[in-house]
């Protein structure tokens, strides 16, 4: 892809309207010093030294293409709760449309808080969640919300962390919503997690990670060609149009009815990957939407994961920051 080219797609992103449904979270990041251990328990002394809290899972998606320039809503579920208050107060910080997050009073809202060094060596998490599957009236509420807010979608976001937001019957209607959009359909691009397989034919895009496509396909992914074979019967079983199987620091691999390619890593220094699946199911749907080819749209994203990672916890990308990065 020239720069020329790469410009004309990232100055489309202004103001799209995306759609994102799925697990929201807090991720909460409890920093300090190791010193000793403890005379207790052969564990790490942590010495405190700072606090950071951050959008996770579905909110740090929307989080990535709000700051890409996208026109952003999502759809979640969350608790009546602190936690819940923080990603609101977050949400509205970045201009990211909350009307459709779904307030469940039995559960509480789903927060990692990891306890890391300075130098972001992570030494234990702490998970607070409630992982059932939404329903009765709180999954009806989410497909409502998620059949609205779609209308006017360019593309549809699917972020699956196994926390209850996502069920077949959200998924469906996504996907019949995407159907009907006006004009050609949107594109509905899934993080999958692997129970939820069978949920989501008829997408337009599954992002599967290294150990992903190994665990649905019955493969070890070792080489390129270990690669192809995994990406064309991950695609198979998934009954979607496309796979880009993300595989850290040897890239990508992309397989769609054009074919099977691979897209080489270029992140120069790893950080911290956490978020960095969010940062490209995000920048793939905005591509597409932006009228990008999926080839193109895997190349952006590969850029984009490549800047993140260098960043400590769940971060963002800025269009000069992704043109400078091309």
């Amino acid at each position: 892809m020239t720069p020329a080219r790469a410009a004309e797609l990232v100055g489309r992103f202004g103001g799209v309207p995306l759609l994102v449904v799925g697990d929201v979270m807090l991720d909460r990041f409890i920093v300090g010093r190791v010193t000793r251990i403890s005379p207790e328990a052969p564990v790490p002394i942590v010495r405190f030294e700072s606090e950071h809290v951050r959008l996770g899972g579905a909110a740090n998606v929307a989080h990535n293409l709000a700051a890409l320039g996208g026109r952003v809503s999502l759809v979640g579920i969350v608790g009546d709760d602190p936690a819940a208050a923080a990603i609101r107060d977050r949400l509205a910080a970045a201009r990211i449309d909350a009307a459709g997050l779904v307030v469940d009073r039995t559960r509480r809202t789903t927060e990692k808080a990891r306890i890391v060094t300075e130098r972001n060596q992570q030494v234990a998490r702490i998970d607070y969640e409630d992982d059932a599957d939404a329903s009765g009236a709180v999954e009806r509420a989410i497909v409502d919300r998620a059949a609205s807010l779609a209308r006017g979608a360019k593309a549809l976001v699917v972020s699956d962390y196994l926390k209850g937001a996502i069920t077949r019957s959200v998924v469906e209607a996504l996907l019949s919503s995407a159907r009907r959009a006006s004009g050609s359909p949107a594109p509905v691009v899934v993080d999958p997690k692997i129970p939820h397989l069978d949920c989501y034919a008829g997408a337009a895009l599954v992002t599967p990670n290294h150990h992903e496509a190994e665990a649905a396909t019955h493969t070890r992914i070792r080489t390129d060609d270990d690669a192809r074979e995994a990406a064309r019967a991950f695609r198979a079983r998934a009954q979607c149009d496309a796979v880009l199987i993300t595989r850290g620091e040897h890239g990508m691999w992309l397989a769609d009815a054009d074919g099977d390619r691979s897209i080489p890593a270029t992140a120069r220094e790893v950080s911290d990957v956490t978020g960095a699946g969010d940062t490209v199911v995000a920048t793939l749907a905005l591509a597409l939407a932006a009228g990008a080819t999926t080839t193109e749209a895997a190349i952006l994203a590969n850029h984009a994961a490549g800047i993140v990672v260098g960043r400590f916890g769940p971060a963002t990308v800025t269009p000069p920051e992704l043109l400078a990065a091309l």
